[in-house]
């Protein structure tokens, strides 16, 4: 972080970078438990998951407001005005992954019952352990200002979206095996999808990072295509 003559701005910009990690760790645990409301059947976690949302919208209002107060009073420029514009974007995106896992704790509520397909149970669970690794690494990546580690969190999505790809394949064929899953199974699937735009949340905030430490963009390696034709 660039030196200002003004300590004040230091300090603001601090209490900002520390919000925004609150709000990371808010979603990252909100992310796992309603995955694991999902996948044991625990309802009343899920609800837990849901009524905490709350406090992760505030925490992103707060953000906001604070953002644009310090951008009307210091006018930053550069470094600073990267700073202030990736810290915009990572505070949605973090609130995007909130929502995403209130949607999943809402699925597990509907299903209300343990997935019954051991296979599925284990690719919803691997999908979230890549993706939670993702998220975790690129707000690591954002603290310690690490561009380097930015870039492997973009590189590491092709895995996540393979898995995503994987799983809804067999839940088409299970499915069609046995109709009597299929309302439980369509649940499952907006599940892994939303899973999977965790993944890519996280690889927004990766990008942000890299422009916000570098002043460049990251270089698009792939073409990101959902094979599965899904919305």
């Amino acid at each position: 972080m660039s030196e200002h003559t003004v300590t004040a701005y230091d300090d603001e910009l601090n209490v900002m970078a520390g919000r925004i990690a609150e709000m990371g760790g808010l979603a990252e645990k909100a992310f796992a438990e309603a995955v694991s409301a999902l996948v044991s059947g625990d309802t009343e976690l899920a609800r837990q998951v849901i009524d905490q949302d709350r406090r992760l919208d505030a925490l992103h209002q707060e953000v906001e407001e604070s953002l644009i107060a310090m951008i009307v009073r210091r006018q930053p420029m550069g470094q600073d005005l990267r700073e202030i514009t990736a810290a915009s974007r990572i505070a949605n995106d973090l609130e995007r992954v909130g929502d995403l896992a209130k949607n999943v704790a809402k699925r597990a509520i509907a299903i209300d019952n343990d997935i019954q397909n051991k296979k599925l149970a284990i690719g919803v669970e691997h999908m979230t352990e890549l993706a939670l690794g993702q998220l975790k690494k690129v707000l690591d990546a954002y603290t310690g200002r690490n561009a380097e580690a930015a870039r492997q969190v973009q590189d590491a999505d092709a895995e996540v979206d393979a898995i995503y790809t994987s799983l809804f394949r067999e839940l088409l064929t299970y499915m069609m095996e046995d109709p009597r899953v299929i309302t439980s199974c369509v649940h499952l699937l907006f599940c892994a999808k939303n899973i999977e735009r965790i993944g890519d949340h996280a690889t927004n905030i990766a990008e942000n990072v890299f422009f916000m430490v570098t002043g460049e963009r990251l270089p698009e390696d792939r073409n990101k295509v959902d094979e599965t034709g899904a919305v």
